[in-house]
């Protein structure tokens, strides 16, 4: 039963492997590959197979287990499973023949058969016979698997007869089949199945193979399989064929051929390559060793397919390969970091190209080694190359290891460096060169894209040079620097214009009209047109900057921390505290000194003289002084040491005072000069800066010799210097002494060297009180412009480097004290320093004594701020100004720190107020006796100013402004207040018509602030209060400065008792509460729209007056007065100030009118801003105003009386005092022609004509000869060229071109500029086609000789008469080569320019001949006060015309043109007026001005003059 349910044990075979065996000489130096065969199949892995195995053994071999004493080899069995499922078992024999070692002949054995026989044996046994693994078990059997072969006998079943297809060695293959032949026929007879294995067959003879396979075919059933034991192909299918020919039952297997059969093995073994490598590559770290790997990967399917195909060797070397790839890997990218890293290297330690442009690589090596950067750049190994060393595995470590450069790259990155440095070097001159290049175009606006610009700098060799990311980049940093520039500039022009901001009231809000008030005054400005790409930046600076007139503090201050207040503050914190700490020091136990130290300065032994006398009048260097011994230590010094200021102050010896003794003028002045340096040196060494506070004595020495004759002198001189040092002066006393010095003399020094000690002591004392501060004497406010050229140090020396400044009440981190000798007694000043921003707060709301108003010469927003806060203080409060610039020489050497520093004294002159000058290079002008005479005015002012500010307070508190000012607009009072507001508190300004300061009846003495009519009679330019103030009705004013007490005046005119009487008729007996009865019907011959856009009802009228006033004084006594169209006879006054005696009766005192009332400076700025928002016409329109406004009254000037114009040419078109009555001018006319034709004659020599220069400003440029401004590289002027490129660009066909004027405004601001930068684009200064071409007519005008010679106007004159125009042509033409080469070439040029206008006469109306009326009086320059000359003016145009339009001819040699309406060589018109006529549109030189040149003018041309 049991052995029914046992499973059938597989079948199991034997299979014999057999062949050529034999001894070396039977078989070759190898076998044909049996074991090999045997190997593969039994154990088929690659690790398990050997490919040497050998048939020579020692006899203790053959004799062991495993041979065994036999000459077969038992291989051991395998189990396979055929394609059906059937397993079974193959045990492999291997029959071959062993050879002993020794002998080389085969070992003897049991079996004595030969090879063939015994290999044919069917039947094999040995006993405990071991399987054969491989050679090296034989001996260490221990060592390998031990397995037996099956006991008793093994039955072959099968045999495998292995034949050598491959070369072999020594062996013929011939001889092998025959062997082979013989073995067959052997075994053949056992009746076994037998299988012809090729063996060798990756090693394969063609003709080998082919012969075996004839052989087997010869065979019955014998079937040949081509195997390779080497690579495993076909081993299995031969043992597998001989088993189904064993049994039957199996499925017959497949002989592929061995080249097919091999391709499918490659596969196998390529594919479980590629698995195996990829399974290799996951390890990333070159440090991985392959045991460890090998562990992880042993159960990984991949991992043990490759290892049974390839083996662990090859694995390991595919390993090992991954290993060294990631190394080399790592030393490549370490390799490569190192080379990346050396221009960083070479940048820090090789910068300079200079340096080592010319340096071979060596010699660059060198200078790194000695570079102290060195280490930190590279590492110098121990151990070379760097690459085997362990230094490859310190990634820290980025130093590059300094044998790496010895390297071919290396010195190629070196090469690649010094080519980058000159390269960079190239391209960043490139780049300088193309920022050049957009500095020079001038058209290039703020906020300008790139794209606009591009086109104009394509062929730029810069621009072509940079890459498009470079030429942006320089465009976006010039553009930035534009942007910037133009927007500083902005912010500038903002603070030029003061004036416009600071009449806005700081509680509210400025309104509409405000702010369309401040565009239309600036946009005339080419800072703020410069802005148009970036109107919101714009906008917003201009926002930014009323925001901060609203609300100045220091934080929102536009300088940010260059404003005035923090450095004062952080000045003042930092010297007054150092001052008063050394002073301490010093003179920390005056009340108790005992000892006093004393420098005595003088000249030629003056010094030691005194010495020697005070030490003849102490006893033992003690001075008996008030019942006081002191102790004297004296040093006397020459005042010609070189070692002046080093001896008067050392560690061992600080004097308490300097005695310095004089005795001639030139002792004297040598000792000031003396004093000034100590002073100065002591300043500015700051060694220790209260040496320049040492206290000086001057003492005069007796004069034995000539005491009457020098002494007066000498006493003056030296009070003068003392007064100026701030210093005790100790005089020769009355009498007849025989010595130089006298005992009261050294006593008085004495007294006051120790009384300047004591003073000095108590100015250190501890912080004054509220009650001591509240003491001073005089409150002065300096104020200064915050971001001025200058430092704030510079303003403060004055009052810091002085011996009596100390610091203010603690919390007033902005003021100082100081104590001055004023008059008689001493006083004690406090000195506030404020920005402007700050101080209008302090010009509102409290008590000053006076102000000092700093500014920069160098800077015009300083001087605007410094009008615009001027202009609101109080005329009764003495002001100081203050220029500040480097040194005298700027004045001449700068005209615009000219133009500023004379303005500031003209101010000064103005309003009567002090002016001074400081120079950052001069110490002289820092000392405080610069206001000395300050201090003194405004002591003596003092009681008046407070008397107002008192008064002020009062009033304020008693009246309300509805009291005061009444509201009805016609209300009317004594005061005649002005309702631009209901809390205006405002005074009356002095040109009102009843204010103090008004003068109808000019005095012969103030002749000179009128202007003469054209008849020659005198009247007054102004305007009316009502115009002035128009402007300010439609916004809130500031708060109003607050009334202070009339101050008494003298010198002011007496008013006419006649118009007093008709003045008060129309106020009435109350004025304050009767309204006006007078008729408000404005009169016929007034113009209404004087008052510009304001509404009649809603101007303020006083009563009795129509809407203007004017007068016309005459020079007789009795005076006629035209007030309000109201006729007032003046006779001579009769009460010594009537009017305003009667104003002060019924008012009271006048309270203070403000500085811009006073100075015509202040209030000509203020109200051209008010002209230039209210008149938008332009020259042409005014010029058209007028002609045509005939009938009203004289306007006058818009000026104040004190402000019309001295030269009345100078006001050109835009002047509205030029226009007239029509009534006075056409007597003027008539007189004026009278006097004319009276006073000339003809004369027969043509005199050349000089007129006045138009321009207001110097220049170096415009008013030069013609020759000084051309060369022979470039013949016409640059300033011609620019005027006619921009025309003919932009405005050639600009109607009315040349007869248009321009604004005059933009026409001298284009002089102005081109005067500044010659390089400056027109195009870029936003200004009009008709505003350059008045500039350029302008430049020919102001040439001092016309373009046109005055020598060869008689020649043309007569030339042009010739009747035959042929003829007169090429005259013409020869006239026209008498040039100067120089005005030759111009006029050539200025010709041929207007010849392209005229071509555009269908789009730009300008004929020749309209062109020749507008510039023949330039280039010719008229004498209209010549009357021949003016009875040719149609000749000398048409001779202009004749040019223009012949202009090919004349100048290119071209052909003589037929022109459309050709020139008729007619006598000049008899009517002048017609001559006259269209001269109308010119822009002549002054004082010829269009205007002047009425259509209505009588036929005597002369009448223009």
């Amino acid at each position: 039963m049991m052995a029914k349910n046992r499973e059938p044990r597989p079948p199991s075979y034997a299979v014999s492997v057999v062949g050529l065996s034999g001894t070396e000489k039977d078989k070759g130096n190898c076998g044909v590959g049996k074991s090999c065969l045997c190997n593969r199949f039994v154990r088929s892995k690659a690790d398990e197979y050997y490919p040497e195995h050998t048939s020579v053994l020692s006899t203790i071999d053959f004799g062991g287990r495993v041979v065994n004493n036999d000459h077969f080899l038992y291989w051991g069995d395998v189990t396979q499973s055929g394609e059906d499922g059937i397993e079974c078992r193959i045990h492999v024999i291997e029959q071959t023949e062993f050879i002993d070692d020794q002998t080389f002949l085969p070992h003897r054995s049991t079996n004595l058969q030969p090879y063939i026989k015994r290999a044919a044996a069917s039947k094999l046994q040995s006993a405990e016979k071991l399987m054969y693994i491989c050679t090296d078990q034989l001996g260490l059997e221990q060592d390998f698997e031990q397995k037996q072969m099956p006991e008793g006998k093994l039955s072959i079943d099968g045999f495998l007869l292995c034949i050598d297809v491959s070369q072999g060695c020594n062996r013929k293959f011939d001889d092998q089949l025959k062997f082979v032949n013989n073995l067959y026929i052997q075994l053949s007879k056992s009746k076994k199945p037998i299988i012809i294995a090729a063996t060798k067959c990756d090693e394969c003879v063609d003709h080998y193979l082919r012969e075996v396979q004839a052989f087997a075919s010869n065979k019955k059933n014998l079937v040949v399989v081509e195997t390779s034991a080497r690579f495993n192909v076909n081993v299995e299918t031969c043992f597998t064929a001989l088993v189904q020919m064993m049994d039957k039952t199996r499925g017959k297997p497949k002989i592929i051929p061995y080249l097919d059969a091999y391709k499918t093995q490659r596969q196998l073994v390529v594919t479980a390559t590629d698995k195996f490598e990829k399974l290799v590559q996951t390890v990333r770290d070159y440090h991985a060793t392959w045991k460890t790997v090998s562990n992880k990967l042993k159960n990984h399917p991949d991992y043990e397919e490759y290892i049974n195909l390839e083996g662990t060797k090859k694995a390991k070397n595919t390993f090992s390969k991954h290993i060294e790839q990631l190394k080399q890997e790592h030393i490549r990218k370490r390799k490569e970091e190192y080379i990346n890293a050396l221009p960083r290297a070479l940048n820090t330690l090789l910068s300079n190209l200079d340096e080592i442009e010319h340096l071979s690589w060596s010699e660059a090596l060198k200078l790194m080694e000695k570079r102290p950067d060195f280490q930190s750049c590279f590492v110098v190994l121990e151990k070379t190359p760097w690459d085997e060393t362990d230094h490859i595995d310190k990634v820290n470590d980025r130093r590059i290891p300094f044998d790496l450069l010895t390297t071919l790259e290396a010195e190629k990155v070196y090469q690649n460096h010094v080519q980058h440095l000159i390269s960079e070097k190239r391209r960043v001159e490139m780049k300088e060169k193309f920022k050049k290049t957009l500095e020079k175009i001038q058209f290039i606006s703020p906020g300008q894209p790139w794209e606009e610009v591009i086109c104009f700098v394509v062929e730029d060799e810069a621009f072509k040079y940079i890459t498009d990311a470079d030429s942006k980049e320089v465009y976006g940093r010039h553009q930035r620097e534009i942007v910037e520039k133009a927007k500083e500039e902005f912010q500038e022009m903002l603070f030029e214009h003061s004036e416009l901001f600071y009449d806005l009231d700081l509680n509210a809000t400025p309104s509409s009209d405000k702010m369309s008030e401040i565009h239309a005054v600036l946009s005339e400005e080419p800072r703020y047109k410069a802005l148009q790409k970036l109107a919101p930046d714009r906008e917003s600076l201009l926002l930014k900057h009323i925001g901060f007139v609203y609300h100045p503090t220091k934080e929102t201050c536009l300088s940010g921390q260059n404003c005035t207040d923090i450095k004062v503050e952080q000045l003042l914190a930092n010297s007054l505290l150092q001052l008063d700490h050394g002073r301490s020091n010093l003179y920390h136990d005056s009340a108790n000194i005992d000892k006093v130290n004393l420098f005595i300065l003088g000249k030629d032994g003056l010094a030691q003289e005194l010495a020697n006398e005070i030490r003849t009048q102490s006893t033992d260097d003690e001075y008996a002084l008030d019942g006081k011994i002191y102790e004297l230590d004296l040093r006397p010094v020459d005042a010609k040491s070189p070692y002046l200021s080093t001896q008067l102050w050392t560690s061992a010896f600080k004097p308490h005072g300097c005695f310095c003794v004089f005795n001639s003028i030139e002792s004297l002045n040598f000792i000031g000069e003396c004093i000034a340096k100590i002073r100065a040196e002591a300043s500015q060494i700051r060694r220790d800066k209260y040496m320049a506070n040492l206290p000086f004595t001057l003492i005069l020495a007796n004069q034995r010799d000539s005491v009457s004759k020098n002494l007066p002198i000498l006493r003056h001189q030296g009070q003068q210097l003392a007064n100026k040092l701030q210093c005790p002066f100790v005089d020769v006393p009355a009498g007849t002494y025989p010595r130089k010095f006298n005992e009261t003399q050294i006593k008085q020094a004495l007294r006051g060297v120790l009384e300047a000690v004591k003073h000095n002591f108590d100015v250190v004392s501890p912080v004054p009180t509220i009650k001591d501060v509240s003491e001073a004497d005089l409150r002065i406010v300096m104020c200064a412009m915050c971001g001025d050229p200058f430092s704030v140090d510079l303003i403060l020396s004055p009052f810091l480097d002085s011996h009596s400044c100390s610091a203010a009440q603690a919390g007033q981190n902005n003021s100082l004290m100081l104590d001055k000798i004023i008059g008689e007694k001493r006083r004690r000043i406090q000195i506030t320093i404020l920005s402007y921003h700050s101080s209008i707060g302090v010009r509102k709301d409290e008590l000053v004594h006076g102000y000092i108003l700093v500014y920069s010469a160098k800077r015009k927003a300083s001087m605007g701020m410094l009008r615009a806060f001027l202009s609101e203080v109080q005329d009764t409060i003495p002001v100081q100004l203050v220029a500040v610039t480097d040194s005298q020489a700027d004045f001449f050497e700068n005209e615009a720190i000219k133009e500023l520093m004379t303005e500031g004294e003209h101010i000064a002159t103005e309003i009567t107020a002090k002016f001074t000058a400081l120079y950052s290079l001069s110490q002289y002008h820092r000392q405080t006796e610069v206001f000395t005479l300050f201090f003194s005015d405004v002591l003596e002012k003092k009681n008046m100013i407070e008397s107002s500010y008192m008064s002020d307070s009062t009033r304020e508190i008693t009246h309300t402004s509805e009291d005061v000012f009444p509201r009805s607009p016609r209300g009317s009072s004594l005061d005649y207040n002005y309702p631009d507001s209901e809390d205006d508190t405002e005074g009356p300004p002095p040109y009102s018509p009843i204010g103090d300061d008004v003068r109808l009846l000019p005095a012969p003495s103030d002749r000179s602030k009128y202007r003469l009519d054209l008849e020659g009679n005198e009247y007054p330019v102004h305007s009316t209060p009502l115009n002035c103030h128009d402007h300010e009705r439609n916004h809130k004013v500031p708060p109003p400065i607050k009334p202070k007490p009339l101050v008494p005046r003298t010198n002011v005119k007496k008013l006419d008792p006649n118009l007093l009487k008709t003045i008060e008729a129309g106020i009435g007996k109350n004025p304050r509460k009767q309204p006006s009865r007078v008729p408000m019907a404005p009169p016929e011959d007034t113009d209404q729209s004087d008052n510009y856009a304001e509404p009649i009802d809603t101007i303020f009228k006083h009563k009795g007056f129509a809407d203007d006033i004017y007068a016309v004084p005459d020079d007789s006594q009795n005076r006629i007065i035209k007030v309000r169209n109201s006729i007032v006879i003046n006779t001579q006054g009769e009460e010594e100030n009537g009017f305003s005696d009667r104003i002060s009766k019924s008012h009271g005192e006048r309270r203070p009118s403000k500085y811009k009332y006073k100075s015509k400076t202040l209030f000509s700025k203020a109200k051209s801003y008010y002209r230039r928002t209210h008149s938008d016409a332009s020259d042409d329109e005014a010029f058209t105003t007028s002609k045509t406004k005939r009938k009203g009254r004289h306007r006058g000037s818009e000026e104040d009386p004190l402000l019309s114009p001295v030269e009345t040419w100078k006001g050109g078109i835009d002047n509205p005092a030029i226009t007239s009555d029509q009534e006075l001018d056409d007597k003027k006319m008539k007189k004026k022609t009278q006097k004319t034709k009276e006073d000339k004659k003809p004369k027969k020599k043509t005199k050349t004509f000089n007129p006045p220069i138009r321009r207001n400003w110097e220049s170096n440029y415009f008013g030069m000869p013609l020759q000084d401004l051309v060369t022979s590289e470039k013949p016409i002027p640059l300033f011609v060229e620019k005027c006619v490129q921009f025309i003919e660009d932009t405005g050639l066909c600009t109607e009315g071109l040349y007869r248009v004027s321009g604004n005059k405004t933009d026409q001298d601001n284009i002089q102005k500029q081109f005067d500044q930068d010659h390089s400056i684009s027109l195009e870029s200064m936003g200004v009009t086609v008709n505003a350059v071409a008045g500039a350029l007519k302008a430049f020919f005008a102001d040439l001092p000789d016309p373009l046109i010679p005055y020598s060869l106007h008689q020649e043309l004159l007569e030339t042009s008469k010739i009747m035959d125009k042929t003829e007169r042509l090429h005259e013409l033409k020869e006239i026209v080569k008498k040039f100067h080469p120089v005005n030759y070439d111009v006029f050539k040029y200025i010709i041929t320019h207007l010849n392209r206008v005229s071509q555009q006469y269908k789009t730009n109306f300008m004929t020749a001949d309209n062109l020749s009326i507008c510039f023949w009086p330039t280039l010719m320059r008229p004498d209209f006060e010549n009357r021949e000359f003016l009875s040719t003016t149609k000749i000398h145009q048409s001779v202009i015309e004749t040019f223009i339009q012949q202009c090919q001819f004349f100048f290119y040699n071209g052909e003589i043109v037929e022109a459309p309406n050709p020139v008729a060589c007619q006598p000049p018109p008899s009517n002048a007026v017609q001559m006259v006529e269209p001269m109308v549109p010119l822009q002549l030189p002054p004082p010829l001005q269009p205007q002047l040149i009425q259509s209505q003018l009588p036929a005597d041309p002369l009448g223009i003059i």
